[in-house]
């Protein structure tokens, strides 16, 4: 790493540092913390997946690294620094810079041919249209089951390279796969094609359910090898599925487990958006039956993401016995989701992120739909979290005061 390179990131990591050491962060830690047991507390905040590509004021985000690894190092510094100055809701900055393990990984064979539209080239976030490769029996062969192995000297090279670049500033740790989830219908639909999956649920029932046997032994193989290599870690500073912060005094800890980390000591999350339209009874029969397979071999899990569940309550109280989170998105009926979820799970709700995307943005607009929410849902346990933004009309301002606007309304709610 060049002198360049290695004192800009300095500078980023003290900066780290100094926003790691203020006492809100024990704060919110509590309150995560608190949230997940399902204890007494405020709803906690989160914002994620922010159209980074939309958003930089004042060179924050400008980049000033020269060698790629550098650079990329710089950019997720300078998102955390961002984020925490302008729209923190209740984000966490721990003193730690965590490495991720270097696996090579084969993969599923879940490669899409797809045709896509854009309507901003500096997005990422593009409309599809896929092109069908599972059609009969045979075509199932295209989902693989992969082999994981460790690449240690990457590993080390990479750690090495950044505790001797900051370590003094950051405690630097290498970590192993701190999340485990499992998303089948997002990977079959881009093989089988949105219509035609959906229609075969009814015309050919039984290569559905050929194609979910298949895909869940694949990736169950896929977590047998994390876990026989000890490549599972523990994190919970790391998302819990499609919600907020993991932060739990419950799950075993590493030394509980005698130091060898299991699915049991991790968060875990599953997830069928393209089965938002089908009844209760099709999505246990074409997706919670296989997901439950996986998430039971967690800690601790979170299920759903975009899909509206408040009708679905039912059918993932019989199948999942770690559930602890359920999605709430913007399709629900809220009371009827409070209702379902009651005390016994946490609600984590998705405002619509649509509110940034108009030709002008209401923040007291914003304040009063969260506000009618936390009041409908006064007895349950509570996350707002706002993700899948795909723009803010290059108007970052929009996005901090939708940060500001949440926290104005949960702290009402709390001292209502």
């Amino acid at each position: 790493m060049n002198t360049h390179d290695l004192n800009n990131l300095r500078n980023l990591a003290g900066a780290l540092a100094e926003c790691a050491a203020e006492p809100i962060n024990t704060e919110r830690i509590a309150g995560w913390t608190a949230l997940n047991a399902l204890q007494p507390g405020r709803s906690m905040v989160l914002i994620y997946q922010v159209p980074w590509h939309e958003m930089n004021v004042d060179d924050e985000l400008t980049l000033r690294c020269t060698s790629p690894d550098a650079r990329a190092v710089e950019d997720e510094m300078r998102r955390r620094l961002y984020s925490w100055r302008h729209m923190p809701g209740d984000m966490v900055i721990e003193p730690v810079w965590r490495v991720p393990r270097v696996l090579r990984d084969e993969g599923f064979g879940l490669d899409e041919s797809v045709d896509i539209v854009r309507t901003d080239d500096a997005n990422d976030v593009v409309s599809r249209a896929f092109h069908p490769r599972i059609r009969e029996y045979d075509d199932l062969e295209l989902i693989r089951f992969p082999r994981v192995t460790a690449d240690e000297p990457a590993t080390i090279a990479r750690y090495s390279e950044l505790h001797e670049a900051f370590g003094d500033l950051l405690s630097v740790q290498v970590v192993g796969v701190d999340y485990l989830s499992y998303a089948p219908w997002d990977w079959l639909v881009r093989l089988w094609g949105v219509t035609e999956a959906l229609e075969d649920l009814i015309e050919r029932p039984e290569l559905v359910h050929a194609a979910m046997q298949r895909l869940t032994d694949a990736y169950l193989y896929w977590l047998d090898q994390l876990e026989d290599q000890c490549l599972l870690d523990i994190s919970n500073a790391s998302l819990t599925g499609q919600g907020g912060l993991g932060y739990c005094d419950e799950l075993p800890s590493v030394l509980y487990a005698g130091g060898r980390v299991t699915p049991g000591n991790m968060w875990g999350g599953a997830m069928s958006q393209i089965l938002a339209a089908v009844s209760p009874a099709m999505h246990e029969e074409f997706a919670l039956q296989y997901e439950a397979r996986f998430l039971n071999r967690c800690g601790l899990s979170y299920y759903g993401c975009c899909d509206p569940l408040d009708t679905k309550v039912a059918i993932l109280r019989r199948n999942l016995t770690t559930l602890r989170k359920v999605s709430m998105s913007p399709w629900v009926d809220v009371a009827r989701g409070a209702a379902a979820v009651g005390r016994d799970y946490v609600f984590s709700f998705k405002p619509s992120p649509a509110v940034l995307a108009g030709d002008s943005f209401d923040a007291g607009y914003v304040k009063s739909q969260l506000a009618e929410v936390l009041h409908i849902a006064r007895g349950c346990r509570v996350e707002l979290i706002l993700k899948d933004i795909s723009t803010v009309r290059y108007q970052p301002q929009r996005l901090w005061a939708w940060a500001r606007a949440a926290q104005e309304a949960v702290a009402e709610a709390a001292g209502a």
